[in-house]
């Protein structure tokens, strides 16, 4: 069964050794939705097995989060009305024209085009791609949705981030509760792995003015309020301190005078990541 949040909300766990994201379902009275398709059919049929078996309003749409594959493979074969924001669809227009053999996947990595990683569970998911067709979303938006689902709304609205600049976050007002996909996640796609502290703020600032009880985040499980903030406020403070500077050893200097302590491994990679995003704005990328 698919695990509940509320009993208006579930989800289906990630699945970290083929990256599986979290997926959604939030059901109304007249109908149901689900947030985010999977990262293949088999992925999107196993997810549709579950609400198969649930006494809901019938599923009539499925929200994309952002363009990144492991999204968006399984739209074709849940075969619903999707939404997503503008630039997600202009992105998985384009993905149409990609081919997704294993020669064409390692070309792109080699020309960084893709990351090694996803390629990798592109292959350990689908060993098998010939039969596989990507779907461009039904229904776009620029700011924000509303969708009115009965007893129970979706807000869809358009939040960016480093991760993926056409992020959306999904919010369950009459549940406070809020799907997050990656938007929180640091940018994978251009170098190092990298924030940067002007765009988390930017993010920060719209996913706060919603009053939400529990966030579910695309490769994690679901946090409460007090845990995801507490992970976050530390995460601004990693950037606050990092502020502009571009030497790692400078940073962790910094962190120490200021922490009176050295940053542990965590702490660590998020220094890195700050000072690898003022690396790559220093350089114009």
């Amino acid at each position: 069964m698919l695990k509940k949040l509320s009993n208006r909300v579930y989800y289906m766990p990630h699945v970290s050794e083929t990256d599986r994201p979290a997926l959604g379902l939030i059901c109304g009275d007249n109908m149901s939705v689900i947030v985010d398709s999977g990262n293949s059919p088999a992925h999107a049929k196993d997810f549709l097995h579950l609400v198969g078996q649930m006494d809901i309003a019938p599923v009539k749409f499925v929200v994309i989060t952002h363009w990144h594959w492991d999204h968006i493979f399984g739209m074709q074969t849940m075969s619903l009305l999707s939404i997503s924001h503008d630039q997600t669809k202009e992105k998985i227009e384009y993905l149409k024209t990609l081919k997704w053999d294993d020669a064409s996947l390692d070309s792109r990595v080699a020309t960084g085009e893709e990351i090694e990683f996803c390629s990798e569970m592109i292959k350990l998911e689908m060993p098998v791609r010939d039969h596989l067709v990507l779907k461009a979303p039904d229904i776009t938006f620029n700011d924000k949705i509303e969708l009115d689902l009965g007893g129970v709304t979706c807000i869809v609205e358009h939040v960016g981030g480093v991760h993926a600049p056409d992020s959306s976050i999904v919010y369950v007002p009459e549940d406070k509760i809020m799907f997050l996909g990656d938007c929180i996640y640091q940018d994978f796609y251009s170098g190092e792995w990298s924030y940067h502290l002007d765009e988390l703020t930017l993010l920060l600032d719209k996913i706060k003015k919603y009053d939400a009880d529990y966030y579910v985040t695309g490769h994690q499980d679901p946090k409460t309020h007090a845990a995801m903030w507490s992970f976050l406020d530390e995460l601004v403070r990693i950037g606050e301190i990092v502020d502009q500077e571009v030497s790692l050893d400078q940073a962790v200097a910094r962190f120490h005078d200021v922490q009176k302590n050295m940053p542990n491994e965590e702490q660590l990679e998020y220094i890195q990541n700050f000072v690898a995003g003022n690396q790559k704005r220093s350089r114009g990328c």
